[in-house]
């Protein structure tokens, strides 16, 4: 293969030597081979889904201080394991300790979940290994996974086994590999769909998770399909996702959207302009990984997403890449998604389906649930439906199946269990990240913050009833997306009145998914407290109720309130 398709425009020599953008980026595709970290390296030396093995007969038997370092804090999160934050260490210590002083010796245990798909079955065996090996943990996550904590690595083996009878698994669910396919939480049952994804997801699980032609990326890879006319799966912030569109002259299909990510360098995604069919998804995505895995920066980790990549090469090229060199044929040019159609995009509420039957969605606070809990939903799953059930990609839950007789029977059920089908502005668009009770590289809390933050907005301000997202999360790493939200809250440490550090948020404002897509304002100076969260929170709620125009979305108002109403 040619070098010159590679090679933008030639650069003075001046700006070469100022950008250093023609340093060797670690590009399997142009020859660079060589390990240029750390990570690179123990990747090359042994592929992360070879841990398993190792996990199984030698980990399991001898204990958390017989893991190999690489393995540890590296290859064993190819199996969906971290090791978690030791109780006690505050965030002011979270950059300046090392690894093996930050470690407790217990680990974080990631389930995926691909498209959100569960039985009673599944969910039940998920609440029992919470109840039994993970001290009651299990939160929904804004992928449509569940987390453990406190997991032993004794206990993993029987984990896996539990898990794997009943066909759910942990593999690739962290690493620098494919993460869970995001899917449309109503797929295949909503009245208003576009075109069902759920067949390209289970072939592109078949061709690709667990295979070793994948299991070497440069970075982690998200990816999402959905046909739903809500957008309901965050297609703008992962690295490829295919969305549901009606092309004019070859029906419902999907329009294909590549290089979006949050973290500290947040990107959209863009569209490539083309049209693929429900067949011709999982050929795509294949095309789309194998670039990330071929041409991806291996050099430095802050510059190893493909939202990078495509930063550089431009929609143009990276689709005549994906044309040339990896599918052999040209795509279908195809139009555009259009504009969400609802106000929310989480299905939260009782509505009916293709079938006449109806959905139920129902929101926890924060994604915080336990094993029992679990349990008690795959009960009313079974008493009132089918057995299926779903997660979303915003931390919450769908009953599927129900027919009308049942679904009064079921919304008490679930009401019982403080899972609310009609929930409040603050308890639907709130989310937070796991914070400084586990996560090693939080600085603050984040999970009981949100939920006490959400019990206080719904005593202050009964009455209010727009949508409102808030996203808190403990560390500028944006796993709970505050890029994106209307209220984006950034765990650092800040000072109070009396000049004492304490724990508090940078303050982004006006982020959106969907209709106007775009990153949140961040007003000069604009912090808060922990303490003074709630106080914050009402005081713009109220300007915004004041001043907003008939119609007039949250996002929209901030971007162009003065700073001393958002203040």
């Amino acid at each position: 293969m040619a070098d010159n398709t590679l090679k933008p425009a030639a650069a003075p020599a001046a700006a070469r030597r100022k950008t250093g953008r023609h340093r060797g980026e670690g590009q399997w595709a142009v020859g660079h081979h060589t390990p240029l970290n750390g990570n690179e390296q123990f990747k090359k030396d042994d592929d992360g889904l070879n841990v398993r093995t190792r996990i199984e007969t030698i980990y399991s038997k001898t204990g958390f201080d017989s893991i190999d370092p690489n393995d540890l804090r590296g290859r064993m999160r190819w199996w969906g394991l971290y090791t978690q934050r030791k109780p006690g260490i505050d965030g002011g210590r979270t950059a300046v300790l090392e690894p093996e002083e930050l470690d407790d010796k217990y680990f974080m245990l990631r389930v995926r979940i691909d498209g959100g798909r569960l039985t009673t079955e599944q969910l039940r065996v998920i609440g029992e290994i919470s109840e039994e090996f993970a001290r009651g943990t299990a939160d929904l996550t804004d992928r449509q996974n569940v987390q453990y904590h406190w997991i032993r690595i004794e206990d993993v083996p029987e984990i896996w086994r539990r898990l794997e009878a009943v066909g759910l698994s942990t593999t690739e669910a962290c690493g620098d590999t494919p993460r869970v396919i995001l899917g449309s939480p109503v797929a295949g049952i909503a009245e208003d769909e576009i075109i069902d994804g759920t067949p390209a997801i289970d072939e592109i699980h078949r061709r690709i998770v667990g295979n070793t032609d994948f299991s070497n990326l440069p970075r982690k890879f998200k990816s999402a399909v959905s046909g739903s006319p809500l957008l309901d799966v965050a297609h703008e912030i992962n690295d490829v996702a295919f969305v549901g569109v009606e092309h004019p002259e070859h029906g419902p299909g999907f329009d294909v959207w590549v290089g979006g990510g949050l973290s500290t360098n947040p990107k959209l995604g863009v569209r490539l302009g083309a049209w693929v069919s429900l067949d011709e998804v999982p050929d795509v995505y294949e095309g789309v990984i194998s670039v990330f895995r071929d041409y991806g920066y291996r050099r430095l980790r802050t510059r190893a997403r493909l939202k990078f990549l495509v930063a550089d090469w431009g929609a143009q090229k990276f689709r005549q890449v994906l044309e040339d060199e990896y599918l052999g044929r040209k795509l279908t040019d195809g139009p555009a998604p259009q504009e969400p159609a609802g106000r929310w995009r989480d299905h939260m509420g009782v509505h009916r389906q293709q079938d006449g039957r109806f959905y139920i969605g129902f929101a926890s606070r924060v994604g915080r649930v336990d094993g029992a809990t679990l349990n008690k939903i795959a009960d009313v799953a079974e008493q009132h439906g089918s057995g299926r059930l779903r997660t979303t990609a915003d931390q919450k839950m769908i009953l599927l199946d129900i027919e009308e007789a049942q679904v009064d029977s079921a919304v008490a059920a679930l009401e019982a269990l403080d899972l609310r089908v009609d929930p409040s502005p603050f308890r639907r668009g709130t989310m937070a990240c796991t914070g400084i009770e586990f996560c090693k590289l939080a600085i603050v809390e984040t999970k009981a913050r949100g939920a006490s933050l959400i019990d206080e907005l719904e005593r202050r301000l009964p009455d209010f009833d727009q949508p409102l997202t808030i996203n808190i999360n403990g560390c500028p790493n944006a796993c709970a997306r505050i890029q994106v939200a209307d209220i984006g809250l950034k765990g650092q440490l800040v000072l109070d009145d009396d000049g004492n550090q304490v724990e508090g948020y940078q303050v982004h404002l006006g982020g959106a998914l969907g209709l106007e897509a775009g990153f949140g304002r961040k007003v000069r100076g604009l912090k808060v407290t922990k303490d003074g969260l709630p106080d914050y929170v009402e005081r713009v709620v109220k300007r915004f109720e004041a001043e907003r125009e008939d119609g007039e979305r949250f996002a929209t108002w901030v971007g162009r309130a003065s700073d001393e109403s958002l203040s």
